[in-house]
């Protein structure tokens, strides 16, 4: 982690797995494997249950140990989010799209936006997953 010098998949291959499932869930393309937490082989609560299509992730920056954030806009209001939508991988890049948080009652919910962002795993110490969810993609 952290090393900048390195540029294949053995340098980041913890997460690289990681975000491959979840990639994977997404698109539905991968069988089912037994595994928890974030590489849980199912969206949602029950394997069977079929009405999600993102587990939303935050990622942390591998020198301050804080979340990345990233800016965005939504019908020409801007903003800024720790929370994204993996939509693909090509080795040690990941490609995001960033999410709009929204709470209210308790309740998260998150809206797609059109901004996107490529980091360089070798960047990131560590994922964080969200509750399994829906979002609007178009």
């Amino acid at each position: 982690m952290c090393d900048h010098e390195i540029q294949d998949i053995s340098s980041c291959e913890c997460l690289y797995r990681i975000l491959e499932t979840i990639v994977n869930l997404q698109q539905q393309e991968k069988p089912n494997h037994c595994f928890k937490g974030c590489d849980k082989p199912y969206l949602g609560p029950e394997e069977n249950f079929t009405c999600y299509n993102t587990r939303p992730i935050s990622l942390y920056n591998c020198n301050t140990g804080t979340k990345w954030s990233f800016p965005y806009s939504i019908n020409n209001v801007p903003g800024t989010s720790t929370v994204f939508r993996v939509e693909s991988l090509d080795n040690c890049c990941c490609t995001c799209r960033v999410l709009q948080e929204v709470t209210e009652n308790g309740s998260t919910t998150y809206n797609s936006t059109d901004d996107f962002f490529t980091i360089n795993l070798d960047c990131v110490s560590a994922i964080q997953c969200y509750a399994d969810t829906y979002v609007d993609l178009c």
